[in-house]
């Protein structure tokens, strides 16, 4: 019998689908390292255009690593601090297990 995926097993997919361009990786260690940044500033940062930006962080906050607030026309976003420590916990705990129980493939069959 096929078991689905765990809950845990999609959730640590989704973050690491969010995690997977360097540009999204750059835009979280802005918003950790200030807290909280307007997209107009966040695109001060970047040399891509405003558009692709807004698609990156779109799908940051889809896995929901950040979460924004409307102002109009301004959006201000954060890191949103509960979900970061389950995805943190996530890939902690998945590294973990996982370093012992491998061995070395031997590449010759």
């Amino acid at each position: 019998m096929k078991v689905p995926y765990s809950d845990d097993q999609n959730r640590l997919a989704r973050f690491a689908k969010a995690l997977g361009h360097p540009a999204r990786i750059k835009i979280l260690e802005i918003l950790s390292n200030r807290g909280c940044c307007y997209s107009g500033n966040i695109a001060d940062e970047f040399p891509i255009a405003l558009s692709t930006l807004s698609q990156h962080l779109k799908e940051l906050k889809t896995a929901g690593l950040i979460q924004g607030e409307i102002n109009p026309p301004y959006i201000k976003y954060c890191i949103h601090k509960e979900n970061w420590n389950i995805a943190k916990n996530l890939i902690d705990n998945f590294l973990a297990e996982k370093k012992d129980k491998y061995s070395p493939c031997d590449a010759t069959s």
